[in-house]
């Protein structure tokens, strides 16, 4: 803060009677001295933030603060106001009033600024050292810290510690959130896992206290904190929780959360501990790894007034036996599950492919489909029109195909930086982005195609890894985020793809989709065969997700060879095959299947249309051993023979509904057919064997018991992938 505040931003004696009047003379004070260029511009910034939330704090602090384009660099003004100015606290007028003022865009600055400040505001010898002050410079020197007082010391260690509890000090300004600039309503939805690994585990530093009477270790506490707008509430209560388990003899953890990123507390520090505090105004994100533990789930102002009786509740629980329920088997999505110590690389790569994969289906889905309707309404070759820009008329047929051509070239554009970016999101969560989505864009640009954009998010997020995995100074720590990681990882991952791997790769995509080009007669009709089989294996599951790419990659080009449309029809046609088929043996021998199944069955038949293959989850999952055999055997069958009969596809979804798009739509919807025939066949006859040999089996056997998994389309695809075997 050297540079933040000078004696010319410090007034001790703040005549103002209302927070208006306050920030107005504060701001006074960084105008003069050419740091806010325009008063009345900066004041609404002020005024604009104040109406989202009050910036009152308990213990007669106010900490009015904006972003604005009208600030030239960051800076600190305090004013010490006689009587007292109403900020909003519950408590009471504020006499210890905070304008803080950052640059638009300057986020780790801002956020680096609010949470040093709300750490020390913790220490009431400092904010007793600031009313008692009677010199500008000198109060400017206990804010800039080159003045200590009684006690600073020792809460200078804690920061030290929080560091490690989810960010405290400059490193905490990456890990907290902006979210009262501009960030979203309040108490909205945080993005699904902002983090930010810090260079050492969450679990370093902890705040801890003498070994208790209870056992040869203290009791142990993690915690969690974060607030709808600004830092200061959430670094207080942070320091709060700290304080009081240092006094109380306990180990505390603290995870500070915000949309900007945070340090994920160490799966160890968590399994180890005894109790849990949640002190939270927010979602508290990636909850699901406390579960299973005591908890005290809270707002963040108790954990700033009422620490020590939070600590003490969280003890009771723990000496009650009383926890949360554990959590539930794969609820948390690939990219918020952090994985165990004990989980293998090629299930976290799997994982890493699948964030990627997923994210990029929509972008496939919507792109695929208003291509295959340009094509649809303006004829073959609408691929020659000129930009919609230039020539649109509003009567024509050819405008419109036109315009639905181009929009889907455009989201087409994004499916390699997407798939890259959410590669390397999956591995190192948002810092990630920056770099993958960079590496996905030269993919595109080198002519790497998928196969660049797999490499690309793979480095993306190695390198970010690596640099997150280096000790940084804590002065650097608040833009480690917002700069230092972006610029460095697009750095090497743009020389990596442009002068050392580009090109090697840009040759296999090159090779790969001429032996596509190249694929006629038998080998095309394997080939279908081989795609029917993996499409119908794991049902939406990885291996069925490695088909559907293979498939989206071929046609995500401008002009895509027949070869690459035949693969697309020939695996959408035996992703359709299972839900059509347990729909239809449902009907036909109804009585082979339990209640619930035969309800699914009805509504198999719009996703089996739909192709959504998950539509037979509810079977398999019920009846692995029949069904996925079952369903193979059939998608198999369709694959070849959509193969064979040169059926084609422009789109890359639709089901049914894009029939009149493909080349040779009868012959399309005869493979269809006999797939569906031999899957169903073949699951009306293993079941029937499996009736014969336990003929004191009731029609209705079952219903009760199998109806929890049958009624849970959503069942977890790799656990069915696993029973099969």
């Amino acid at each position: 803060m050297s540079d933040t505040i000078t004696a010319d931003l410090v007034d001790l004696d703040l005549s103002a009677d209302t927070k208006e009047a306050a920030a107005r003379a504060l701001a006074e004070r960084m105008a003069a001295q050419g740091r806010v260029t325009d008063l009345e511009g900066f004041l609404a910034d002020v005024a604009a933030r104040e109406a989202q939330m009050p910036t009152g704090l308990d213990g007669g602090i106010g900490i009015p603060h904006c972003r604005s384009a009208h600030v030239t660099e960051p800076t600190l003004a305090f004013g010490r106001s006689p009587s007292g100015i109403d900020f909003g606290a519950p408590d009471g007028p504020a006499d210890l009033i905070f304008l803080i003022a950052a640059p638009a865009g300057a986020d780790d600055a801002h956020l680096t600024l609010l949470s040093a400040l709300a750490r020390r505001l913790m220490n009431a010898e400092f904010t007793d050292a600031l009313r008692a002050v009677d010199e500008a410079g000198r109060a400017a020197a206990l804010i800039r810290g080159e003045e200590t007082v009684s006690g600073e010391a020792a809460s200078e260690g804690a920061a030290a510690g929080g560091a490690a509890s989810g960010g405290a000090g400059p490193e905490g300004a990456a890990a907290e959130n902006a979210a009262s600039e501009g960030a979203g309503p309040e108490g909205a939805d945080p993005a699904p896992d902002d983090s930010v690994a810090a260079p050492a585990a969450a679990s370093v530093g902890a705040v801890t206290g003498p070994t208790t009477p209870e056992g040869d270790r203290p009791f142990r506490i993690v915690a969690v904190t974060s607030c709808p707008t600004g830092i200061a509430h959430t670094y207080m209560a942070a320091e709060s929780l700290e304080n009081a388990g240092r006094e109380a003899g306990v180990e505390i953890v603290v995870e500070t959360q915000g949309s900007a990123g945070f340090t994920r507390l160490d799966p160890a520090v968590i399994a180890d501990a005894d109790g849990v505090i949640l002190a939270h105004d927010v979602p508290v994100r990636d909850k699901q790894r406390f579960a299973g533990k005591p908890t005290v789930d809270t707002g963040v102002k108790a954990a700033i007034n009422r620490s020590a009786a939070l600590i003490a509740e969280v003890r009771d629980k723990a000496a009650r036996g009383e926890t949360t329920e554990a959590a539930p088997a794969g609820g948390a999505t690939p990219v918020e599950r952090a994985g165990t110590d004990g989980e293998g690389y090629g299930t976290r790569l799997r994982r890493w492919l699948m964030s990627g994969v997923s994210y990029m289906v929509p972008f496939v889905a919507a792109g695929g489909l208003l291509i295959a309707l340009g094509f649809a309404i303006g004829g073959y070759e609408i691929n020659e029109a000129p930009s919609v820009m230039e020539h649109f008329v509003w009567t024509q047929a050819d405008s419109w195909g036109a315009l639905l051509f181009q929009i889907g070239g455009v989201a087409f554009g994004f499916l390699v930086p997407v798939l890259a970016g959410y590669i390397a999101y999956g591995m190192a969560d948002r810092p990630g982005l920056v770099p993958g989505f960079v590496g996905g864009a030269i993919s595109l640009t080198i002519n790497a195609g998928f196969l660049g954009g797999l490499a690309a998010g793979l480095i993306a997020g190695g390198v970010v890894l690596a640099i997150q995995r280096v000790n940084i100074p804590s002065a650097l720590r608040g833009i480690m985020p917002v700069v230092v990681i972006p610029l460095i990882s697009s750095a090497v991952v743009g020389f990596l793809m442009f002068v050392v791997i580009g090109k090697p790769i840009a040759e296999a995509q090159k090779g790969m989709t001429d032996w596509l080009n190249g694929l006629t007669g038998a080998n095309a009709v394997l080939l279908g065969a081989l795609l029917g089989l993996m499409m119908c294996f794991d049902l939406g599951g990885p291996v069925n997700k490695v088909a559907y790419t293979f498939a989206t990659a071929g046609i995500a080009v401008a002009d895509p060879s027949d070869s690459a449309m035949k693969v697309m029809a020939a695996v959408m046609a035996a992703g359709m095959v299972p839900p059509l088929a347990m729909a239809l043996a449902t009907t036909v021998r109804g009585r082979l299947f339990n209640r619930a199944e035969r309800e699914n069955g009805k509504a198999a038949w719009v996703l089996g249309a739909s192709f959504i293959s998950e539509g037979a989850i509810p079977f398999a999952a019920a009846d692995p051993l029949r069904v996925i055999p079952a369903s193979m055997a059939g998608g198999a069958v369709t694959g070849a023979l959509s193969m064979a009969f040169d059926a084609t596809l422009r789109a890359p979804h639709g089901g049914i509904f894009v029939v009149p798009l493909i080349g040779n739509p009868l012959l399309y919807l005869v493979a269809i057919a006999a797939g569906v025939g031999v899957t169903t066949a073949l699951v009306i006859v293993l079941k029937g064997l499996r009736r014969t040999a336990d003929p004191a089996a009731p029609a209705t056997d079952g219903d009760t018991a199998l109806a929890p998994a049958a009624a849970s389309p959503a069942a977890d695809k790799e656990t069915v992938a696993a029973q099969t075997v």
